[in-house]
């Protein structure tokens, strides 16, 4: 489709006049999308939720960061990854030569599941297409699953991060690099344990980068 769109595009160029290709605008489509998202009733979560969490960040980004759903302080602010963890990929992105406005962040599910739990099967089957719809506007140049829960519940698999990560995979045509959660690193209190898991996360950012074309090392 993307093809035939460039294609048009081209033809539009040379002075085709009779053909008329509709220009996509992401920032309205993004803001389309969160309008559906502010007023979703479709699963038991937006009856304990604060706020909703639709995501955040560049409407054409070369990186989507997709975690498993809100925790208390999104939950407070409407807002993705602020808390500890998300302090940490912070950190993990300006390592990475990027602000947080120069990606977007996001998450399966949009609403917190209570004490923090993994959302339910249900839950996620009822807020999954938001995100599929996320993808298909931002088009980002690679997706980085932070944690089991949201890899297999976007791709519909069982892997264990410790066996996947270090691996690319795809979700529709996309490149998707798995990593550990930032939460993975900040519940370790051995030193040496922690030392690897960052070191393995940079490897894979390093990665990340190389297949947005921003390799950095």
């Amino acid at each position: 489709m993307n093809d035939l769109r460039e294609i048009l595009k081209f033809y539009g160029e040379m002075g085709a006049e009779f053909l008329h290709l509709p220009v996509s605008d992401p920032r309205a489509d993004l803001a389309e999308l969160n309008r559906e998202i502010l007023q979703c009733r479709r699963c038991r979560l937006h009856e304990s939720k604060t706020h909703y969490v639709p995501g955040e960040g560049n409407p054409r980004p070369g990186i989507l960061f997709v975690g498993e759903g809100p925790g208390e302080t999104e939950d407070q602010f409407g807002r993705p990854f602020i808390g500890r963890a998300g302090q940490l990929l912070d950190k993990i992105i300006q390592k990475m030569g990027l602000e947080r406005q120069d990606v977007f962040i996001g998450n399966v599910v949009k609403c917190r599941p209570p004490n923090n739990r993994e959302p339910l099967k249900d839950e996620v089957d009822a807020c999954l297409p938001f995100l599929r719809r996320q993808i298909a506007v931002l088009r980002p140049r690679v997706i980085v699953c932070l944690g089991k829960v949201a890899l297999n519940n976007l791709l519909g698999t069982a892997y264990s991060m410790g066996r996947i990560r270090g691996q690319q995979l795809e979700f529709a045509g996309i490149p998707l690099v798995p990593t550990y959660h930032p939460a993975f690193i900040l519940h370790k209190r051995d030193q040496e344990e922690i030392s690897k898991a960052k070191w393995e996360v940079w490897e894979d950012m390093q990665k990340v980068l190389a297949l947005a074309g921003r390799e950095r090392h």
